[in-house]
């Protein structure tokens, strides 16, 4: 096998081992599996112009890639990212007094919406992907240190959040509900 065909083959190892985690980072932020497919597949069309450059640990790599794709894909669009995987709705239970009980889920997705964007992507790429603060700083761009921070900052708002719930209505639950009152 020639050098080219190293390379295609190498290449083709990362695709097949990565392109359903690359799928999955570019869905999550868009909500819409046919755009996510076609900013996957920009994203490993980038990847393979800069094959030459990849390092060991080609997944953070590739999110940083796909990282830029979609920030492209929103500019030109005019549309601001999106988050998928919270659920949209959450049982709402109502106890014995008449109060509205809203699940834990509810409060983060509220607390999470209340970030700023590059809050939400630290701790999407810590915790959706799963990446350690090395991998996390790769795909960001930034030091390891900074990142740390980022994350800590992060964290820090979100638990802020998360103890001062929004006064946002709960989608399809009367306001008597929520208020507490019947």
């Amino acid at each position: 096998m020639g050098a080219d065909q190293d390379e295609h083959a190498a290449f083709a190892r990362v695709y097949s081992s990565s392109y359903h985690l690359v799928l999955r980072y570019c869905y999550r932020r868009v909500g819409d599996m046919e755009s996510a497919r076609e900013l996957a597949q920009e994203t490993f069309v980038v990847a393979w112009r800069r094959h030459r450059d990849a390092p060991e640990s080609v997944v953070p790599w590739l999110y940083g890639i796909a990282r830029r794709v979609l920030a492209d894909h929103w500019r030109a669009r005019r549309v601001r990212p999106v988050t998928v995987p919270m659920a949209e709705t959450v049982e709402v239970m109502v106890d014995e007094e008449g109060f509205a009980v809203a699940g834990l889920a509810q409060d983060l997705r509220r607390a999470f919406a209340g970030l700023s964007e590059s809050d939400r992507e630290m701790l999407r790429l810590v915790t959706w992907e799963e990446l350690d603060l090395s991998a996390a700083a790769r795909v960001l761009g930034c030091s390891r240190t900074a990142a740390g921070v980022r994350l800590f900052r992060a964290r820090q708002r979100l638990a802020r959040l998360m103890d001062n719930p929004s006064t946002t209505p709960i989608r399809g639950v009367p306001a008597t509900v929520r208020g507490g009152t019947r």
